[in-house]
């Protein structure tokens, strides 16, 4: 069974709690020192989903994903579910979501300085504005807890966001990963600046306003950022076919290859971007 750390006060809606609850299931809970046995002496790996996903939703999508991952007998996977549920249009409305993300990363955060002090290092994977919320428990969270890696999936979040507004978190990463795809039509109509005026303004315009998932990151880069990040536009990569899945897991490594390269069936893009992860994790 996955953990997973409920920032959510309802199952559905755009509430966040006032306390993390966590569970195995959407309705189970479990006490801390539950979880705690589980976390000392362990690599811990937190997965999180992005906007327009309610609770049940979440376990289900994070829990047949982390059985697409390959992370090693020393690490624990915690899923993290947070309520960036959409108020009123699905996808349109992701930007009045980030309040919601700002508001979990900021519960989420002090969470892990008091419990996770005995884990040997914490890394993170989200997807979509789940970036927003992981970014921001990064920038909360107390230095002395070693963030090993930061893997961001289709990030909903603008591209310059590692060298501009989230700088701080990102110096706090031992190493960071991106996957991106330029087939993401949720990012194209969530940043219409950067698409739907495409040829008006163009990348490196000063009004640009590109997305993380669908570009990749901005330059300069930061020093900690791995290469390799821009899924080939034949595959069609979508912004749903990251999470969820059903075995068999893709065989490691697993890394972005070269524009024109064949891709697995589309059944397979979730183990693929599971073994990904993976890969990034597991690299010393």
């Amino acid at each position: 069974m996955t953990w997973f750390l409920d920032l959510r006060a309802d199952s559905a809606g755009g509430n966040p709690a006032r306390e993390v609850t966590i569970r195995q299931s959407a309705n189970s809970c479990f006490n801390v020192i539950d979880l705690l046995k589980e976390v000392r002496g362990r690599d811990v790996l937190f997965g999180t989903h992005g906007f327009n996903v309610n609770r049940e939703e979440g376990i289900a999508d994070l829990s047949a994903w982390a059985n697409l991952l390959e992370l090693g007998d020393n690490t624990l996977f915690i899923g993290v579910l947070w309520p960036g549920d959409s108020r009123w249009a699905p996808v349109v409305d992701y930007p009045f979501e980030g309040d919601e993300a700002i508001t979990s990363g900021r519960l989420l955060a002090p969470f892990l300085d008091k419990h996770f002090t005995e884990a040997v290092s914490l890394s993170f994977a989200s997807h979509s504005l789940g970036a927003r919320m992981i970014l921001e428990a990064i920038r909360q969270m107390s230095r002395s807890v070693r963030v090993r890696r930061l893997i961001m999936m289709a990030g909903a979040i603008d591209d310059n966001c590692l060298i501009e507004e989230y700088s701080d978190a990102a110096k706090k990463v031992d190493e960071i990963s991106v996957l991106a795809s330029h087939e993401d039509v949720v990012l194209k109509l969530a940043f219409p600046i950067g698409n739907l005026l495409a040829g008006i303004i163009s990348r490196g315009h000063p009004y640009w306003q590109g997305a993380l998932g669908q570009d990749g990151p901005d330059s300069p880069y930061p020093e900690n950022i791995r290469s390799g990040w821009q899924i080939p536009d034949g595959w069609e990569y979508g912004h749903g076919d990251y999470l969820g899945g059903t075995l068999p897991a893709m065989p490691l490594p697993v890394s972005v290859p070269k524009e024109g390269s064949p891709s697995p069936s589309r059944s397979l893009y979730p183990a693929w971007s599971a073994g990904f992860v993976s890969t990034r994790f597991q690299r010393a």
